[in-house]
């Protein structure tokens, strides 16, 4: 695990990652990421001009850093040539193929159907609603039995000179 993970007297200075998504349709968004592709509804607040937002529970937030490489060679693998903004958002999910049905039936266009990646996982891309690209993903092997596959580990613990 790497280092840098444990901040300085064991507290975090970040307790939350909101990633906060204009939608010209706002109900159409809301519905599709809340209501079908399930992530439950924390808040809601509206005022008397009309704006309104909600804030729907996606679970464990990361923060994914890719260089010009790595983003390049994910579009590569999971759709087999280069599509992705330089934002898109990853959701985690126990069946990307029934999610994946699931968005497109609800208005997401597929991109590319779900993939085995190189690090064992089933990763599908779509446009979604509010102008999203996004990857419903699956994990097929546990983390341990990921961080034994080449090129899988902390910054850390490879070699500086690689």
């Amino acid at each position: 695990m790497s280092t840098h993970a444990e901040p300085e007297g064991g507290r975090r200075p970040v307790r939350q990652l909101r990633l906060v998504v204009e939608a010209d349709d706002y109900e159409a968004a809301l519905a599709f990421y809340r209501d079908v592709l399930g992530l439950p509804e924390q808040a809601a607040f509206s005022s008397e001009d009309g704006a309104r937002v909600a804030i729907l529970d996606a679970g464990r937030a990361t923060l994914e850093i890719a260089n010009p490489a790595q983003k390049k060679m994910i579009d590569e693998v999971e759709v087999g040539r280069q599509v992705a903004p330089k934002i898109r958002v990853a959701f985690e999910v126990d069946d990307a193929r029934g999610t994946t049905g699931r968005l497109v039936s609800a208005g997401a266009t597929e991109v590319a159907p779900p993939t085995v990646t190189p690090w064992e996982s089933l990763n599908a891309r779509l446009d979604a609603p509010a102008g999203l690209h996004i990857t419903v993903f699956q994990e097929l092997r546990t983390l341990e039995e990921r961080e034994s596959l080449e090129g899988f580990g902390t910054d850390d613990s490879r070699d500086p000179t690689s």
